[in-house]
């Protein structure tokens, strides 16, 4: 008997089959091969279950169960984009591009050389203008056998951003890249985006998720990220999404010689989300800082994913990830160092930190080491537990309420990931954010960083933090 997860594969092969001209349309030589290849992958490998030891905690056929609609044509016709992707985060100047249900947004054109030669826009379009590039970076990094999610999305992907910075060219304004679901009905999206930096480029680079309504809809999403010598890309993925959508992200970083990475995961609300991270330091003295937030509650669930391969010698990564959870939340950390045989002089530090508000929310944690190196700094921990004690009772001995101290040190313990953003403006948002998710009192439309409307006031933590 078929279950409902065969039913959803069946229609995804039959929807490929049938509007294989389509989704092939702008694909340069070589491209199909790559497709058809992916979506034999799919067949074979299958949407994951908790039988694979990477997803055993994180069960998705629940919400492969419900039936999905595919836009294989873009649906822009009457949409008002400065209503849609206005900003009002105080001085956040930044270039914005956007992605509408799975498709690449724009007022001129679909793509846009800067000034100082840096292109940006639909991944669509740069298939057909710069098939060169697309083919010697596109699924190079994330193979379409690692799982059946990825080779799905290799197959289908239309559309999505592309970035392109050249050779010592530093981005002169953060780019913004928006995600925004908003359809009646339930969505499969599958964007596919692909960075690529030049020889001592840099970039900053902040990736929003957000969803309008509340409808049911998967957004299955794979990004690569080529960082060539001396590249520097700061990356900050923020994940605002109502109780009913679900986001698989996975992200794909390769960097090389004397490149500089921070990347961070915050996620604040949102049914069910994964991260699978993966960062390949593939020249010698390159640098990795991943980072995590997620704050979840109710029956709210995140799964952060984290593989650094250090694959050649003297190389660094630090790796800080932290929760807070309450009610039946639930959450996932598995973070996975590799160093190879000849990867020697490598430092590599991991950390995950928790605090469960009740007996209730859940966490399954498991940082490792897998080393091939005799001459290495390595270490990783993973702590799980409740608000301490000593501290807050000394925090209520200077008279101030326990609700209120369990505030102050809820917000201590996160401000060690937010007090690592770079980008001021988008700090002290996230901050404000924080603050009133630890009161209960951001709902989905307050939380999303781009379409805060209404100018509310800031919220105030006065804290000694030396006390703490």
């Amino acid at each position: 008997m078929m279950t409902d997860t065969t039913l959803l594969k069946d229609k995804i092969i039959d929807l490929y089959k049938a509007n294989r001209e389509k989704i092939t349309l702008n694909d340069p030589p070589g491209l199909a091969e790559i497709r058809e290849k992916s979506f034999t992958d799919f067949i074979n490998l299958d949407f994951p279950t908790p039988r694979l030891e990477a997803w055993k905690n994180t069960d998705i056929r629940k919400i492969l169960q419900r039936d999905y609609q595919i836009l294989f044509d873009p649906e822009n016709g009457t949409l008002d984009l400065d209503k849609i992707f206005h900003c009002e985060v105080p001085d956040f100047d930044t270039e914005i591009i956007s992605l509408y249900n799975g498709w690449y947004i724009y007022r001129d054109k679909s793509l846009t050389t800067l000034p100082n030669g840096t292109i940006i826009g639909s991944f669509a379009q740069a298939m057909k203008e710069y098939p060169d590039l697309i083919l010697k970076h596109f699924n190079q990094y994330a193979k379409s056998d690692l799982n059946g999610l990825n080779a799905l999305n290799t197959a289908y992907a239309q559309d999505g951003v592309f970035i392109y910075v050249p050779d010592g060219v530093e981005a002169y304004k953060t780019i913004q890249m928006v995600n925004i679901l908003n359809k009646e009905d339930n969505l499969l999206v599958q964007n596919r985006n692909l960075v690529i930096m030049g020889k001592n480029s840099k970039m900053t680079l902040v990736h929003c998720d957000d969803s309008h309504n509340f409808k049911s809809s998967l957004t299955n999403t794979v990004t690569e990220v080529y960082m060539d010598e001396g590249a520097n890309l700061k990356h900050y993925k923020l994940q605002n999404l109502n109780n009913e959508t679900s986001l698989i992200n996975s992200a794909f970083f390769h960097q090389e010689k004397d490149s500089n990475l921070a990347t961070f995961a915050i996620s604040l609300n949102g049914g069910m989300i994964r991260n699978d991270i993966h960062v390949r330091l593939n020249g010698q003295q390159s640098h990795a800082d991943i980072m995590g937030l997620y704050l979840m509650d109710k029956e709210q669930h995140v799964d952060n994913q984290v593989h650094v391969d250090h694959a050649v010698p003297n190389c660094t990564s630090n790796e800080l990830f932290k929760g807070i959870l309450d009610d039946h939340a639930t959450a996932v950390f598995n973070g996975h160092i590799l160093v190879r045989k000849d990867a020697q002089k490598t430092n590599a530090y991991q950390t995950n930190r928790n605090i469960l508000l009740n007996d209730k929310a859940t966490i399954n944690t498991k940082p490792f080491l897998e080393i091939y190196a005799d001459d290495v700094k390595c270490s990783h921990g993973a702590t799980v537990g409740q608000i301490d004690e000593d501290a807050l009772f000394y925090i209520k001995s200077r008279g101030i309420s326990e609700y209120n101290a369990r505030l102050l040190l809820m917000y201590a313990f996160a401000a060690e990931v937010i007090n690592e953003i770079s980008i001021a403006p988008l700090k002290d948002r996230i901050d404000d954010l924080v603050k009133k998710r630890l009161r209960g009192e951001l709902a989905v439309c307050d939380q999303c960083v781009l379409h805060c409307k209404n100018q509310e006031k800031a919220y105030e933590f006065k804290i000694d933090m030396s006390k703490l």
